[in-house]
């Protein structure tokens, strides 16, 4: 039994058909002090009254006013977050038996603020797939030019759902920018420019591939040169970040007497 307790975000909207396994699989691998924070972003089928009908102290679920969309909903799940440890979750996928206490594991146990991990693709009913997609490997997690390069180019395997990150990554994830595409690839490319990304190369997630999938679509050639383009405007806006982050730690600890 693990000590640590962790933080669980999610988003949701319009998820009713898969949401009970997912939260099923979740909720059986949270301990006493865990919080799982549930952003449902203006849904109009049953998810809010399935939400609602969970009787676990543990689920904070807070209704949008007005439809945020994913990586506002994300974004004001993680802010809402209390633990040090958070990892993030989809509507419609499920967690395997030991998800939560692996990765929390790896993130303890190493000089890290991400750590990413690997999916087993289903269909809707929860048969195998073979999606076509390269799998992170862990002798890989510090090539930070290549793992920048391969989300350049749209085939970095870097997917929230199946990351878990710590606190300490926030200072360079919050805000997240209205300009970004996916908050994935966002916190991903934060911890990669730190040099302190891990792949772990275990099956942490049965990712469910239905069809209306958020983030799994094919784009037209226009979108895809947008893409690279809003790469590099995150890339700098990042380093901005750090080096604005690092002055803010020095500055500290000139205020407390430390030194390097």
């Amino acid at each position: 039994m693990r000590l640590e307790t962790i933080s669980v975000c999610m988003a949701t909207y319009n998820g009713s058909k898969y949401l009970t396994d997912q939260i099923n699989s979740i909720i059986n691998q949270l301990i006493d002090g865990d919080e799982f924070i549930i952003i449902d972003d203006c849904s109009t089928d049953s998810t809010l009254s399935i939400l609602k009908s969970i009787e676990d102290s543990r689920i904070k679920v807070i209704a949008n006013k007005v439809n945020l969309g994913v990586n506002k909903s994300f974004e004001k799940a993680i802010a809402s977050s209390k633990n040090e440890f958070i990892f993030m979750a989809d509507q419609d996928d499920i967690w395997p038996e030991n998800r939560a206490k692996k990765m929390l594991e790896i993130l303890k146990g190493n000089d890290i603020n991400l750590v990413s991990g690997n999916s087993r693709f289903i269909d809707s009913d929860g048969n195998d797939l073979d999606y076509p997609i390269i799998a992170l490997k862990e002798y890989e997690s510090r090539k930070t030019s290549k793992n920048l390069f391969r989300i350049f180019l749209g085939t970095g395997a870097y997917s929230g759902c199946a990351m878990a990150f710590k606190r300490e990554l926030l200072s360079a994830i919050l805000p997240f920018p209205n300009y970004i595409e996916s908050h994935d690839l966002w916190i991903a490319k934060a911890s990669i420019l730190q040099k302190k990304s891990y792949h772990l190369e275990d099956i942490v997630l049965y990712r469910r591939i239905h069809g209306r999938n958020a983030s799994i679509i094919k784009r037209p050639l226009i979108m895809k040169i947008r893409s690279r383009f809003i790469f590099l405007m995150s890339i700098l806006d990042l380093i901005f970040r750090n080096m604005h982050n690092r002055k803010l730690l020095r500055n500290d600890n000139v205020f407390l007497g430390k030194s390097n």
